[in-house]
């Protein structure tokens, strides 16, 4: 018995509820739509860890000139570097890891997504969401699977669309990176992991896919929205 086996029966039977109840109005779509609305709700539950994240990331902010001022008078004793950046943080009582909190706390939900489209059966029975498609892509299928059918072919430009969708927002969370970055490797790292998205989600199930997309674009909203109003006052 994995440890998967009970949040993917209760994943399996929300999504199917919400595919079912939406169906006359969704049609072929109403799996998908499904997937969308479940990661919104998962998204929504998270939003105290988003608004936390989002006081985080203007404390690091606030402190970027200060841990620049460390890079430049401690690049050559690394050790020092890293004790005193970390002592700033704490008197500050700031974390470099803040803004990652909402990103670690839907991991597990993520995985729940990909486990239950990537089984055949369910608690015992037959697992009906996999018959399910976006445009005639399958929702359990990957791109790298459908390759091999044209890259062109119709399940293939659903996957390329949403891969274009998500290298969008990668590009913007690498540019809003960019602006709080510290210098360095760190710094690179930052701006470069949001296209791991885009790779990670070829050789994922499309529903898996389509919970990055929607999550991304909640992310992407949700901070406009909570960083424009922390903004505002000082405007």
């Amino acid at each position: 018995m994995s440890v998967f086996d009970v949040p993917v029966s209760l994943a399996y039977a929300l999504v199917k509820g919400l595919a079912d109840g939406i169906g006359p109005v969704a049609g072929p779509a109403a799996a998908a739509t499904a997937i969308v609305l479940f990661t919104l709700l998962v998204r929504l539950a998270m939003l105290p860890l988003a608004v936390s994240a989002a006081r985080g990331e203007r404390n690091r902010a606030r402190l970027l000139p200060q841990v620049q001022a460390l890079q430049k008078k401690h690049k050559k004793d690394p050790r020092r570097l890293q004790r005193e950046t970390a002592a700033l943080y704490e008197a500050e009582g700031a974390t470099p890891l803040s803004g990652c909190l909402p990103m670690f706390a839907q991991a597990p939900f993520f995985m729940v997504m990909y486990r239950l489209f990537r089984s055949a059966t369910v608690a015992g029975h037959q697992n009906v969401l996999l018959a399910h498609t976006l445009l005639g892509a399958p929702l359990g299928q990957n791109w790298i699977g459908l390759v091999g059918g044209g890259l062109f072919a119709p399940p293939s430009l659903v996957f390329l669309g949403l891969l274009a969708l998500l290298a969008a927002l990668a590009v913007w969370s690498s540019r809003r990176a960019a602006r709080t970055a510290p210098a360095g490797a760190a710094g690179v790292l930052a701006r470069v992991a949001p296209f791991g998205t885009v790779v990670f989600a070829a050789f994922v199930p499309l529903a898996a896919g389509l919970y990055l997309l929607a999550s991304g674009t909640w992310t992407a909203v949700e901070r406009a929205v909570l960083h424009g109003r922390a903004a505002a006052p000082a405007a």
